[in-house]
């Protein structure tokens, strides 16, 4: 009986180690790709869920080191619109916000993974995808990181 507690025990250990059962989302703008080099440096190598990072336009996307399971969609404002049926430039902020919203939703809606938030870039975009982990989708505020002076862990 106390061998097939250590081998759960263990396998469960494994599985935390693999980074089995945690889900990473990061987001970042261009003004913000130094800081989001530095969040992916500290991911596990098995780390598995998403980056985004919404730029200018197709010149300003490059090749970004993430782990093997992490997917990267870069979002250019240029080819997006504002507002859907307003006919405006898309804001900064804006494109990353969306993506991020709809990703979560169908990625962490009734999730049993343990989400790992990092959230960078311009306020409009960090503080409603933020909003919209911690009111709509029950994400614990302390598993999301910001820009500490936004204050939207306060």
């Amino acid at each position: 009986m106390n061998e097939t507690r250590t081998r759960s025990v263990g396998a469960h250990a494994r599985r935390d180690a693999r980074g089995l059962g945690h889900i990473y989302l990061l987001m970042a703008d261009e003004s913000t790709l130094p800081e989001l080099d530095a969040a992916i440096q500290t991911l596990p190598y098995c780390a598995r869920g998403r980056i985004f990072i919404e730029v200018d336009g197709a010149a300003d996307v490059a090749v970004i080191e993430a782990p093997t399971r992490m997917t990267v969609t870069w979002l250019t404002r240029r080819t997006r619109s504002g507002a859907p049926g307003s006919g405006t430039a898309c804001a900064t902020g804006e494109a990353m916000s969306r993506a991020v919203n709809a990703w979560s939703d169908e990625m962490l809606y009734a999730s049993t993974d343990t989400p790992h938030i990092w959230l960078g870039g311009h306020y409009r975009g960090v503080s409603a995808v933020h909003e919209h982990l911690v009111s709509d989708l029950d994400v614990a505020p302390e598993r999301i990181v910001t820009p500490a002076p936004y204050r939207l862990n306060t």
